[in-house]
């Protein structure tokens, strides 16, 4: 147990030592718990079926051009070589003028521990296609240099790894899902003195939960999600949801110095559930915004038997 801890330290202070610890930063979530694939390649295959997530997530509701996010993914053991994991994902993210998508696969590989819990590394393979459009911005002056040239499907390729480990009571993950820093644009414009940039920053991710039995319908489900840019201050995700006869997930989130969340998840089937999150602005904006929403479906299939015979709750 010592060296399995160990090498997830050591791990950690790899991704943090890569840089120093300002910058724009991945799409956020508030299920990342049901989302932890887009973050983190090493949890490919983990919940030992083919497993389908679609999520949508608009925030800001009622300002013009705020973040808009859509993703799909998919995972699964590979067949009999169950130590095999293969992923793939397609984020396409909306952020006023910019539109970005990002199609990756991912390859895990598990080893056992003697614990009763399993450690998986993964390694992340990415294509970004980056695009500006100018004309979607209020422009007071079209002779400005700055908005003559759009940006149309860049293509940015990336990669990025990860490691994961768990058990059917708790997990533990750290990864950084782009190693590749990629400069869009960086141009001066000596005439006018003026001068814009965009550059990708590496995002470090450190995701953790527990699942408590309170009593025989009732499991508490706390989880954490670190997110670390060079530059931009540290986002800290804690949430506490109870998940109750193994059908209905209630619960409640904060995001800190920034949002306060609510989550609601239904498990319609042993192969399907939904899940809706709500957040709450607690800074400034919380003025002009009506808060922001996600909605998330995950299908589950070609189970060997008709129900798990674990269950796992994330």
């Amino acid at each position: 147990m010592r060296k399995i801890f160990k090498t997830i330290s050591l791990v950690i202070l790899l991704l943090v030592g890569l840089q120093s610890l300002f910058a724009q930063q991945d799409a956020q979530y508030t299920q990342y718990m049901y989302n932890t694939l887009s973050i983190n390649p090493a949890y490919a295959g983990s919940r030992g079926v083919l497993s389908v997530v679609g999520l949508h997530r608009s925030q800001w509701l009622g300002i013009d051009g705020a973040p808009r996010t859509n993703t799909l993914s998919l995972h699964t053991p590979l067949g009999y070589l169950k130590k095999v994991g293969l992923g793939f994902s397609v984020i396409n993210d909306e952020i006023g003028p910019v539109d970005e998508t990002y199609i990756s696969s991912d390859f895990s590989y598990t080893i056992e521990t003697k614990y009763k819990s399993k450690i998986s590394f993964g390694i992340k393979a990415t294509a970004q296609l980056f695009s500006v459009d100018f004309n979607l911005l209020t422009i007071y002056d079209y002779n400005d240099p700055e908005y003559l040239t759009q940006i149309d499907n860049s293509f940015n390729p990336n990669v990025g790894v990860g490691i994961f480990y768990y058990s059917d009571k708790y997990y533990f993950g750290v990864s950084a899902p782009n190693l590749l820093e990629t400069e869009h644009f960086d141009v001066s414009y000596n005439d006018s003195g003026s001068y814009i940039s965009s550059q990708d920053r590496i995002n470090y991710y450190v995701i953790g939960g527990y699942v408590f039995d309170l009593n025989d319908s009732v499991k508490f489900k706390p989880a954490a999600l670190a997110k670390i840019v060079n530059g931009a201050p540290l986002q800290l995700d804690v949430s506490a949801n109870f998940l109750i006869n193994e059908k209905i997930t209630l619960g409640a989130a904060y995001r800190w110095s920034a949002a306060l969340s609510f989550l609601a998840g239904f498990q319609v089937s042993d192969s399907m559930m939904i899940g809706l999150g709500y957040d709450r602005e607690t800074t400034d904006i919380q003025e002009y915004s009506n808060g922001s929403y996600e909605a998330m479906i995950r299908f589950e299939l070609f189970r060997k038997y008709s129900r798990m015979l674990t269950p796992r709750f994330f």
